[in-house]
């Protein structure tokens, strides 16, 4: 097929599937105690900052990035199936400097950002020596339409002035995170277009104004010490250079941000559901119940079976927008962006579920990844664009596709 994954990209594959099971796994059983362990939970971990160093000196860093000057220089197709190994951990990612928010921000400084943006924010977060946040959603408007945005960003003589409030900055609670890419209305932009009226620009953490008001959780999940934040933003001032691209030209940006982004969280989520799936089967295998195994169980049998069919079709649907993507580029594949996060969150919440469901009582608890994993999937379906956004996306340019081929029956 014209989306099999290359020799080498197979190769690095294997070295982190290897990697994961000889350090990723162990740290994840212990990592609520690692967590404690300092006594403030949103202190970095030290296990993992240890792991870092080790996946970057087996030259397993910055798999994402397709430009070879920044990373591995794979192809989406390539790195979806890499990604699908990352994600059966919720700390796999981090390991090896491959997690959101950073790799989209790492892409938007290498794609948008100025060579002085690069040296100072852009280089640190490729070597892994801080951490950044993305801050675009907010608790006063429907960001799922995000023209609604309202935060404001103002020129002031040689600065910008941002006011408003944010919240789901994911990563801004981090010790490590050092900067900020947010994306506001740009003061007296009412003339332009609706997507031409927003801007996105890089705020450091220290920046003053600038307030953590409280940490979120996702059902009860801080996510320490990464986390997701509510902001305050009171006369926050940067300077000029600060602006990303220019004035008004967010919405361009985050289209460009967007789409790798999209195929990463999705091929996660296909991970782990691959893992749900065999945790499933396992318990189906040694849980006995009315007198034989589960997996004799024709309710159980059914759960298995649709789940291997439903990931499938998932992990199809993914790497062909992957390929899309890499061959005709992602505005050319926008329809099939869109699918894939509508089809592969749905499928491993429902996959994650039925795993919970043959676990009983101990699926909901922290003694497996099952609850953990749930609540992260079903709260990425919301992320990016919710699925009712992506389903009137796709049907839109289905009726456009079907009008210009002249209504053919």
């Amino acid at each position: 097929m014209a989306f099999e994954i290359s020799v080498d990209a197979a190769h690095l594959r294997d070295r982190v599937r290897v990697f994961m099971a000889d350090h990723v796994f162990p740290m994840e059983e212990e990592w609520d105690g690692l967590l404690e362990a300092g006594g403030d939970r949103w202190q970095p971990v030290a296990k993992m900052e240890e792991l870092k160093g080790l996946a970057k000196e087996e030259g397993l860093w910055n798999l994402f990035s397709p430009d070879d000057q920044y990373g591995a220089g794979l192809s989406n197709v390539d790195y979806a199936y890499i990604c699908e190994e990352m994600g059966r951990s919720f700390i796999g990612p981090e390991v090896f400097n491959c997690s959101a928010p950073d790799t989209g921000n790492m892409e938007v400084l290498a794609q948008y950002g100025t060579d002085a943006h690069k040296d100072k924010w852009l280089t640190p977060l490729l070597a892994g020596d801080i951490r950044s946040a993305f801050s675009m959603t907010e608790p006063d408007v429907a960001s799922s339409d995000a023209t609604n945005i309202a935060t404001t960003i103002k020129r002031d003589g040689d600065d910008y002035v941002i006011n408003g409030r944010k919240w789901w900055t994911s990563g801004v609670a981090d010790q490590r995170c050092k900067i900020i890419i947010l994306m506001g209305r740009s003061f007296g932009a009412t003339e332009a277009s609706r997507h031409q009226q927003h801007s996105m620009i890089l705020v450091p953490k220290d920046t003053a104004g600038l307030e953590i008001v409280r940490n979120l959780t996702v059902f009860g999940y801080d996510h320490a010490p990464n986390g997701h934040s509510e902001l305050r933003l009171n006369d926050v001032r940067v300077p000029k250079e600060n602006m990303l691209l220019g004035e008004g030209r967010g919405f361009e940006i985050a289209q460009g941000r967007l789409g790798p982004g999209r195929v990463h969280h999705c091929m996660r989520a296909i991970g782990a559901a691959e893992r749900a799936l065999e945790i499933m089967c396992a318990r189906a295998a040694n849980r006995v119940a009315f007198g034989k195994p589960l997996h004799q169980h024709g309710m159980v049998r059914h759960d298995i079976s649709l789940s291997r069919i439903e990931i499938d079709q998932a992990r199809l649907l993914t790497l062909h927008a992957a390929h899309m993507m890499d061959t005709v580029g992602n505005q050319a594949a926008r329809k099939e962006i869109s699918m894939i996060k509508v089809a592969a969150m749905s499928m491993a919440c429902k996959v994650i579920d039925r795993a919970i469901q043959v676990h009983g009582a101990a699926g909901v608890s922290q003694d497996t990844f099952l609850a953990h994993a749930w609540s992260w999937n079903r709260a990425i379906r919301m992320g990016d664009g919710p699925d009712e956004v992506h389903l009137d996306s796709i049907a839109r340019q289905e009726m456009k596709s079907f009008l210009q081929d002249g209504k053919k029956q």
